[in-house]
């Protein structure tokens, strides 16, 4: 009996939803649903410190924005739940206990020091670096005896130290990863909670996925999850690794060069369907060659067959030029008429606004000019704002990127945040206030004169400012100071 078809999207909820998590979900939705099978959402949330409620709901609302709807979830149930990691501990610790007692993993109380050290001569020697099994060999009751002394412990995984693990995937072939690559990989952490690796197989074989549709990135970890399921005796699942997304340079996409959040391309004005069909196209083409087409489409023609291996160039023109297709082409007035409603004119979103500028303008003409910036993507701020008075470019410049990482971290984007924020950046950066604010003044809002910086940034929103920072930095890096005559 043919098994009915379920794959998962399991994103962690530590920052911004990413396009990546777009990207692969729309895969497996796409090949369960051909299939008539499920979808999941799982909430892999075992690193609690970095956690947060907050970019959870960013998942589920982006996700639902692209159309692609789960059948079990954390927030709608399922049979095969808890779907959140944090809420099946007791499941993880029954089944590292089990890989224990068959002699497929171990306790190991090697401490941090000890392991920075094997680290450090095992580069000093131009050794592969990992784990050196300290604790494997030793008389698990002089192990026990130290962890019930009180040393914290993990448990690792006994990886073979000779042979190969094989795997074929399905879009791929015949994978062979030799064993010696393979460290002892932590399956339990000191705090008692399941490494990624652990909680990844037992979750998919108690949720019954048929298909783990992940990024390339995830073939190295694939033999520490087949050893896994050979030791628990389970059947595998069938394995497809797309290729990663990546910058024009052909670096993995990442914040530093191109907005990499789901939230704003949202808050930008991109069309939904638009993102669905350029993350489609990241991978997949279609045998009459068409780049326009909708999700039902994409579900239906989908073929693991012509899944290309290049790596997808995530390019910001090519999806400018695609939602503007979908915009005249898509959409009737009335419809772009609620667009522009919906994005720019707002009606929450311009009380703001209103409130802001409202003492600084004399006529309705005079909103327009005057609040601009209000709208607008990119400012265009003239590169010489960011060479910081007292400052040489190298200083300036690793000031403003510590904004930018600092603004990436925030949950929160309230004035209080923003304010915290630029204060501890100037203060980390050695730099006065008076020196700082006026550059970033010019570089939110292009406007010496502006309403007050932290509710002015507030308002516009998270995606927008780091969005104008790292556009402004971009420009920066290119600019030389002119020579002193």
């Amino acid at each position: 009996m043919t098994k009915r078809v379920r794959t998962r999207i399991a994103p962690s909820p530590t920052g911004d939803p990413h396009v990546g998590t777009g990207y692969i979900a729309l895969y497996n939705y796409a090949f369960a649903k051909q299939h008539g099978g499920d979808f999941l959402l799982r909430i892999e949330d075992t690193d609690q410190s970095r956690c947060s409620d907050a970019s959870e709901q960013a998942i589920f609302d982006s996700l639902r924005w692209l159309g692609l709807s789960w059948d079990e979830g954390p927030d709608i149930g399922g049979e095969k739940g808890p779907y959140r990691q944090s809420e099946r501990l007791k499941i993880y610790r029954a089944y590292i206990q089990q890989l224990i007692d068959s002699g497929a993993a171990y306790k190991c109380t090697c401490t941090p020091e000890r392991l920075a050290e094997v680290r450090k001569r095992q580069q000093a020697l131009k050794q592969p670096t990992g784990y050196d099994g300290h604790c494997r060999d030793r008389d698990p009751a002089e192990v026990q005896a130290e962890i019930d002394a009180g040393a914290p412990y993990v448990v690792r995984l006994r990886t073979p130290r000779d042979g190969a693990t094989r795997f074929v995937d399905l879009v791929r072939g015949e994978v062979s990863i030799n064993n010696t690559e393979v460290d002892d990989q932590v399956l339990m952490k000191s705090d008692g909670f399941p490494t990624y690796h652990l909680a990844n197989v037992v979750d998919d074989h108690l949720m019954e996925i048929t298909h783990v549709i992940r990024g390339e990135e995830w073939i190295s970890s694939t033999p520490k999850h087949i050893l896994m399921y050979d030791a628990f005796g389970w059947e595998r699942p069938n394995f497809v690794h797309l290729p990663l997304l990546r910058n024009n340079d052909k670096s993995k996409v990442s914040k530093r060069k191109n907005p990499v959040s789901l939230n704003y391309f949202k808050e930008a004005g991109y069309l939904p369907d638009a993102m669905v069909n350029f993350f489609g196209l990241m991978a997949f083409s279609f045998r009459d060659e068409r780049e326009v087409f909708t999700l039902k489409d994409f579900t239906e023609e989908l073929d693991l067959k012509r899944i290309s291996l290049g790596g997808p160039v995530f390019d910001l023109t090519k999806l400018l030029w695609l939602n503007g297709r979908y915009l005249r082409e898509q959409r009737e007035v009335p419809q772009v008429l609620s667009y522009l409603k919906e994005q720019l004119f707002q009606e929450d979103y311009l009380v703001k606004v209103i409130e802001l500028v409202q003492e600084r303008v004399e006529k309705s003409e005079d909103f327009i000019p005057y609040a601009s910036f209000f709208f607008a993507g990119d400012v265009e701020t003239d590169p010489k704002w960011l060479m910081l008075k007292g400052a040489t470019k190298k200083e300036s410049r690793a000031a403003f990127e510590m904004l930018a990482d600092r603004i990436d971290a925030l949950q929160e984007f309230s004035p209080e945040s923003i304010e915290e924020t630029l204060k501890g950046t100037c203060q980390d950066s050695g730099l006065k206030p008076k020196q700082f604010f006026m550059p970033v003044r010019m570089i939110i809002t292009n406007k010496k004169g502006s309403p007050p910086l932290y509710d002015t940034m507030a308002v516009l929103g998270k995606e927008r400012c780091r969005f104008r920072i790292r556009k402004a930095l971009e420009r920066f890096k290119q600019w030389e100071p002119p020579k002193a005559t």
